[in-house]
């Protein structure tokens, strides 16, 4: 039964990927708005019905892997080791998410056109930075609730909004600049680690 089920899930797994990896070349190709739903199923060779099981919108294939992200990163922040601080659980989840991504070939073949994708078309673009903030929110909210003595919800806003905000602004130049996936990860990655550092120096007591 355990057996059947893994591979029903592996399946559907390797369906997304291809429902995603269609939509991703027919919206580099034509354009994201030409494209149509119908058009990507017969891509990947599946009905309509199948792709609306999958995604509710065109949209919704871009930003599919967000909320994965935003959960793996808060579930680090929700289990802090002994002796950790605000700036030890941040570190540690940003890390989480960088890792994830390098050890993922199939999402970081997905972050060149999807990052294209967010920067050229205005209603991707509107979405992209709604989800930005959104998940700035939740993890400043949950940092709080991870140091409660130690950080005001204030507080915590400021340096998770420091934090990804330079390291999203890092992987967005890199973009502009004709940067690969290794290369916008790592600018990404180095700025992060960047910003992590100078909180560190400059808040009293060391965060």
């Amino acid at each position: 039964m355990s057996e059947a089920l893994g591979l029903r899930e592996r399946k559907k797994l390797r369906t997304r990927h291809a429902l995603i990896a269609a939509a991703l070349d027919l919206f580099m190709e034509k354009g994201y708005e030409q494209t149509t739903v119908s058009e990507i199923a017969a891509a990947a060779d599946v009905s309509t019905r199948t792709f609306f099981s999958y995604f509710a919108s065109k949209e919704d294939v871009i930003f599919s892997n967000s909320r994965e992200g935003v959960e793996s990163v808060l579930r680090v922040i929700a289990e802090p080791r002994p002796g950790d601080r605000a700036i030890d659980l941040l570190a540690r989840a940003v890390d989480s998410g960088f890792s994830a991504i390098t050890l993922d070939e199939q999402l970081q073949g997905e972050i060149g056109p999807i990052n294209h994708l967010v920067m050229t078309v205005p209603s991707l673009r509107a979405r992209g930075l709604l989800l930005l903030f959104e998940s700035q929110r939740e993890l400043a909210e949950a940092l709080h609730r991870a140091c409660p003595e130690e950080l005001s919800l204030v507080e915590a806003s400021a340096i998770v909004g420091a934090v990804i905000g330079g390291g999203k602004l890092a992987t967005v130049v890199s973009l502009s600049n004709g940067g690969s996936a290794e290369e916008m990860l790592k600018a990404g990655r180095e700025a992060s680690a960047l910003v992590l550092s100078a909180l560190r120096t400059a808040s009293t007591p060391p965060l």
